[in-house]
């Protein structure tokens, strides 16, 4: 039944499909909304089955607070697709928001996807974007994405690093003369210091928390370098030891104690790419730096972190969070000449 919906979609669309969040790229308007990579259910008395009931922002408000037989999930996590079908549904929600007259014929779609994974991964975002209504679906790895939406010059024979710290995936790339020479990712990033906060919650303070607050708590607290005045604020959650609601005091230097493996992590991953760099590359690199976007890269006194770790410049890119969609869009406005660097699949091969 899917297929009613192709040919129905007319503009182009570029997708920044992403763990935590949706940005859409519309072709002769831009980004048009960033949504939350959210769907909420629930689930059919008889059948089992399960029944959409929000998806994007409007779900994501009802996370950790809808009733019995009503969940909310991410279809995607780590950066892949964990649930097909709510993945699917996802991404037709999102079509048919953007789509503002049906009667339009067939529309193309670029999708962002990380370069680490498999073929068989990238053929199930592939699939699904078909299965949602696209004629024709390409994917482009994202670190090449973000790299032409901050303006580096990626077709020229000169060395240049990306590192993307999104909500599922860290992910580093050095590309020259359109594409990427040396990879390397691990599945830390956001999410992974979300949910280190809930454990120094839970452990250092008896308290259970649901995952926005711990996110939020990351987002007023969180830091890669000491303070210059430490902050404090009041948590509220469940008593782990009584059920009852309770109210406890959260410091900075706690928040960055519980997230700082995370970091570790992600520089180490930066020093392995960094380590298998050509020479000739390494040396763009020092004089260009490394640039960093995503949503966890802006977390306080990351950049100056990184750059005494890595002995490196490293720059924050100007809005991180739309690094990516931006570099879909460039792509979907000069597809065909862009289509070297794509994989691509249409409904009649299906």
């Amino acid at each position: 039944m899917f297929r009613f919906f192709s040919g129905i979609f007319g503009s182009d669309v570029g997708i920044d499909l992403g763990t935590c969040n949706t940005v859409i790229y519309v072709s002769g308007k831009g980004i048009v909304f960033n949504e939350p990579s959210v769907i909420a259910v629930k689930k059919k008395q008889n059948s089992g089955n399960l029944d959409i009931i929000a998806v994007g922002r409007e779900a994501s408000l009802m996370r950790g607070k809808t009733p019995q037989g009503v969940s909310t999930l991410q279809p995607l996590q780590d950066g892949v697709i964990a649930n097909y079908e709510m993945t699917e549904a996802l991404i037709r929600h999102f079509l048919l928001k953007v789509s503002e007259n049906k009667a339009l014929s067939h529309s193309r779609v670029v999708i962002s996807v990380p370069a680490e994974i498999t073929e068989v991964e990238r053929r199930s975002v592939v699939d699904a974007t078909l299965g949602a209504g696209a004629s024709e679906a390409y994917v482009v790895e994202e670190p090449i994405a973000s790299a032409l939406g901050v303006g580096l010059p990626i077709q020229q024979p000169r060395g240049s690093m990306i590192l993307d710290m999104g909500g599922g995936t860290s992910e580093v790339a050095v590309i020259s003369m359109g594409g990427v020479v040396v990879s390397n990712s691990i599945r830390s990033a956001g999410n992974s210091m979300d949910d280190a906060i809930l454990t120094m919650l839970r452990q250092n303070h008896g308290l259970l928390v649901g995952e926005t607050t711990a996110e939020q708590l990351k987002i007023e607290l969180g830091s890669a370098l000491p303070l210059e005045d430490e902050l404090e604020i009041y948590v509220k959650g469940r008593d782990l030891a009584n059920g009852l609601p309770k109210a406890d005091k959260v410091s900075s230097v706690e928040v960055r104690e519980a997230i700082n493996p995370i970091i570790l992590k992600i520089e180490d991953m930066v020093k392995v790419a960094l380590e298998r760099t050509p020479p000739e590359l390494s040396r763009d690199i020092v004089d260009q730096g490394v640039i960093l976007t995503g949503g966890a890269c802006q977390l306080y006194g990351l950049s100056d972190r990184m750059a005494r770790n890595l002995n490196s410049p490293v720059i924050v890119a100007e809005e991180p969070l739309l690094s990516v969609a931006r570099g879909v869009g460039m792509i979907l406005d000069n597809l065909d000449e862009m289509k070297k660097v794509l994989m691509s699949v249409n409904r009649s091969s299906l």
